[in-house]
């Protein structure tokens, strides 16, 4: 009998997700926010926002969670300069934005995203700086992060801040 409730345990334990997809995306798991939480967050640290819009059926989304997002440096950068937060545009539920209600497919529409994924940069007060479609490598993604971290994007364009640092693209 206790051989039985031992697999029992152990089964439900490996097919037991806590987790549904979206409840994931409004943890502070990993220091990622729901979009509600982060513009809210965003207010009292003065920190600028990244909203990594995604969907759970995008290779390229996983690619940048893998290889860009858990990069060490990236970490590192977004924890101290960004309120980061993930949307899965394909989300049931509501967010907030301006006072008013969207569900998270209707607000990515509303910000330009076409495709996925798409990392979303928004100031402290949630105004929109730019939108950024598609993957790119962690070296470059330093490199956006610390032109709209250092508010370059208000004195020059990126590819004339690239070649500043000597960076060539």
């Amino acid at each position: 009998m206790n051989y039985v409730f031992a697999f029992l345990f152990v089964t439900g334990l490996m097919t037991w997700h806590p987790l549904s997809s979206q409840t994931k995306t409004t943890s502070a798991r990993g220091g990622w926010r729901s979009f509600d939480a982060g513009l809210e967050h965003a207010k009292v640290s003065n920190k600028k926002i990244l909203v990594d819009v995604y969907t759970d059926w995008c290779g390229w989304c996983k690619k940048m969670d893998e290889e860009v997002y858990n990069d060490p440096r990236v970490k590192e950068y977004l924890a101290k300069n960004f309120v980061i937060v993930k949307m899965n545009a394909e989300a049931e539920g509501v967010v907030h934005y301006k006072g008013q209600k969207y569900s998270p497919a209707q607000l990515a529409a509303a910000f330009g995203v076409t495709g996925y994924p798409a990392t979303l940069f928004l100031k402290d007060d949630s105004d929109p700086i730019t939108l950024l479609p598609g993957y790119m490598d962690a070296p470059m993604f330093l490199h956006v992060l610390s032109f709209i971290a250092e508010n370059q994007y208000e004195k020059k364009q990126f590819d004339q801040y690239l070649k500043e640092k000597g960076v060539e693209h």
